[in-house]
């Protein structure tokens, strides 16, 4: 099994598919690793030798940032949004849509399940 930025990649999928199971790659840049290591991309994963792998490795890990080390990017500029107290910040901080989606409908992937309020009573 091909396993690459600590990420063990699908045997049954090609390989420019299973790349994009390592965060940061999406399919543009696999196309392009792949490219650059001289790896045919419809060779499926479980078939790599152990020398492509390795050209794939080095590819990935002279010009891509990803997995660890790009989550770590992510939230620190989270992070320093909301200490900054940046309107991207506070939306961050209060869990709201961030890119000025609609609140008043459609923001419950953000805001949670919905709280009741309590009703009027006699």
């Amino acid at each position: 099994m091909a396993r690459i930025s600590g990420i063990d990649l699908p045997r049954n999928k090609r390989i420019e598919i299973a790349l994009t199971y390592i965060f940061g790659i999406g399919r543009t840049s696999a196309s392009a690793i792949l490219g650059e290591a001289g790896v045919d991309p419809g060779t499926k994963a479980g078939d790599l030798t152990d020398e492509e792998v390795n050209r794939i490795r080095q590819v990935i890990d002279r010009a891509y940032k990803v997995e660890g080390d790009l989550r770590r990017e992510v939230s620190m500029n989270i992070k320093r949004l909301m200490d900054l107290g940046s309107y991207r910040g506070l939306r961050h901080r209060r869990g709201l849509p961030v890119r000025g989606q609609r609140t008043r409908t459609n923001a419950r992937t953000r805001k949670g399940p919905r709280r009741s309020v309590m009703g009027k009573r006699k």
